[in-house]
C-alpha cells in the first residue's frame, strides 16, 4: 500500500515462507516510497492495456488517517482503474480500528467525496480482515450499503494461526496468508455476499492456487479474484494454469461465464 510520505516500515526480516504450509507471514508495515514517487511511475505506465489498482494506506505516525486516504486519492486517483482502501493490514498500530463502524462511514464518505472531483472516477474498493466478527461483518456490510462504495475485497492476512501450521516460522510475528487461510476468506466472502444481498463487487482474496480455488471464491460471491502468495511458490506460470482449470471447471458446470457462476452456492442452496 502507498502511504502520503515515504517510509521504511518494520525492520528486517520482515516476510517469511512457511514452505511446509505453502504460505507467508510478512511484517512489511507499509513500506512505501510515498504518493510522490509513485505516481511519477504511474504516470509513466499511464497508456497501457491492463488494469492496473492502486493501494492506499496511512503512514504509521500519522494522527489523521482520513486525510491521509482523502491525500492519496487526490494524488493517484488519476492513474488508478481502481482504488483500495486498506483498513486492514495487521502490521500498522492501531489501523484496524477503522473497520469500525462508525469511523468507516466517515472515511469512506471522505474518500468518495474526493473521488467525486476527480475527472476520472475509479471505483473504489474497501480492502477487509478475516479476523471480524459476526458484529463486524453485519457493521462493515451496512457502511457498504449506505456509502454505495464500489465494492469489497475480502480479505487481508489473518493474525490468526491455524494448529495444522508445520513449519518453524509459524509463530512469526504478522499477518499469515496463503493455503491456510483459504477456507477462512471463502467463507467471510459468502457471509458479505449474503449480508450485502449479492449487490456489491468482491473481489475474493486467500490461499488461491488452482482453478477450484478460484471457482470456490467465485461461488461463495467473488466477482474477481487475485493471487499472492501462491504466486511466490508457483511464480507467474500459474496464472494461465488458474485460468485453464477454471475454464473447465465452469464448462463443466455448465455455466457459460464467471458472471453466472458468481454466488451459485447461495442461489443451489436457497432453493432446496
Amino acid at each position: 500500500s502507498i502511504t502520503p510520505n515515504a517510509q521504511p516500515g518494520n525492520d528486517r526480516p520482515r516476510v517469511f515462507r512457511l514452505l511446509e504450509d505453502k504460505a507467508v507471514i510478512n511484517r512489511y508495515g507499509f513500506n512505501s516510497c510515498g504518493h510522490s514517487d509513485a505516481a511519477d511511475r504511474l504516470c509513466r505506465t499511464f497508456l497501457r492495456n491492463h488494469p492496473v489498482g492502486v493501494n492506499l494506506g496511512k503512514n504509521k505516525t500519522s494522527v489523521n488517517a482520513a486525510a491521509d486516504y482523502v491525500y492519496g486519492v487526490r494524488s493517484l486517483g488519476m492513474y488508478a482503474d481502481y482504488l483500495v482502501v486498506n483498513v486492514s493490514s495487521p502490521n500498522t498500530p492501531g489501523l484496524r480500528k477503522l473497520q469500525g463502524r462508525e469511523m468507516l462511514e466517515g472515511l469512506i464518505t471522505k474518500v468518495l467525496t474526493a473521488r467525486d472531483q476527480l475527472r476520472r472516477k475509479p471505483p473504489v474498493f474497501v480492502k477487509i480482515a478475516p479476523d471480524l466478527s459476526d458484529q463486524d461483518k453485519e457493521d462493515i456490510a451496512a457502511v457498504v450499503k449506505a456509502t454505495k462504495v464500489d465494492g469489497l475485497i475480502v480479505s487481508n492476512t489473518t493474525l490468526s494461526r491455524p494448529e495444522s501450521l508445520k513449519s518453524e516460522h509459524r509463530a512469526e510475528t504478522g499477518g499469515l496468508s496463503g493455503e491456510p487461510v483459504r477456507e477462512m476468506s471463502t467463507k467471510l466472502i459468502g457471509d458479505m455476499y449474503k449480508l450485502t444481498e449479492g449487490q456489491v463487487p468482491i473481489i475474493g482474496v486467500g490461499g488461491i492456487a488452482s482453478g477450484q480455488d478460484a471457482f470456490d471464491k467465485i461461488s461463495a460471491g467473488a466477482s474477481l479474484v487475485q493471487v499472492y502468495s501462491a504466486l511466490v511458490y508457483s511464480g507467474p506460470p500459474l496464472v494461465p494454469k488458474i485460468k485453464k482449470e477454471l475454464a473447465n471447471i465452469l464448462r463443466e458446470k455448465g455455466f457459460k461465464n464467471v458472471s453466472e457462476a458468481i454466488g451459485c452456492q447461495h442461489k443451489t442452496s436457497s432453493s432446496k
